[in-house]
């Protein structure tokens, strides 16, 4: 008997299939752009939140005596327990994001909260921003830019 070659005669390509048979650069849909914008806004509310659980408890200073006490004031602070879900929720919309992009495409919109948690402390927190701090984002946002253009 002749061996018959079997081939996936399946008249729908998948994105990855459609984007290596172009020329041309695969556009992101609007609804990866929102997850990745989700993950990204998450992740810095949930920071900010942290802050401000940590704020309330003040300086630590670890040792072995003063271990379990730490742990108890974190563990039972609603602003931790909340930025901390605020955090897992980022991972989740992240894990989402890693499976709709590429990495090196991803990666680089993380930057993007550097200028989210610059506006948060600042706005928020009333942190002093100093004009060196402002101009490393800006240069940040510059690479940012320059990554995305590649």
């Amino acid at each position: 008997m002749q061996q018959v070659e079997q081939r996936d005669l399946s008249p729908v390509m998948t994105a990855n299939e459609v984007h290596a048979s172009s020329k041309l650069p695969r556009a992101i849909a609007y609804s990866t752009v929102a997850v990745v914008l989700i993950a990204l806004l998450l992740n810095v509310v949930g920071q900010a939140v942290l802050k401000v659980g940590m704020t309330q408890i003040g300086p630590l200073r670890i040792s072995v005596d003063s271990l379990p006490g730490i742990v108890l004031q974190i563990v039972t602070s609603p602003y931790i327990i909340g930025g901390l879900f605020m955090y897992a929720l980022a991972m989740f919309f992240w894990l989402i994001t890693l499976s709709r992009l590429d990495l090196s495409v991803a990666y680089p919109s993380l930057s993007l909260t550097q200028v989210l948690v610059l506006a948060i402390a600042w706005l928020v927190l009333r942190e002093e921003i100093s004009p060196l701090r402002l101009g490393g984002v800006l240069v940040i946002c510059l690479g940012m830019l320059l990554v995305a253009r590649s």
